[in-house]
């Protein structure tokens, strides 16, 4: 899915976010955007881990 931006859809889009949040803005939605993702792979990887365990015991 976002293979097919490429670069110039990368810049526009971090062009639209900081006219819309502002320069002093950008780096908290940012910050709090990577933990977001960090928080949903480490939930991912505990749940193929436990369905690994599942089978595992089965």
């Amino acid at each position: 899915m976002l293979s097919s931006i490429g670069i110039p859809g990368l810049i526009l889009i971090l062009t639209i976010a900081l006219v819309i949040f502002g320069p002093k803005k950008l780096p908290e939605i940012g910050k709090a955007a990577g933990e977001t993702l960090k928080e949903f792979k480490n939930s991912a990887r505990e749940l193929t881990s436990d369905s690994s365990e599942e089978k595992t015991n089965k």
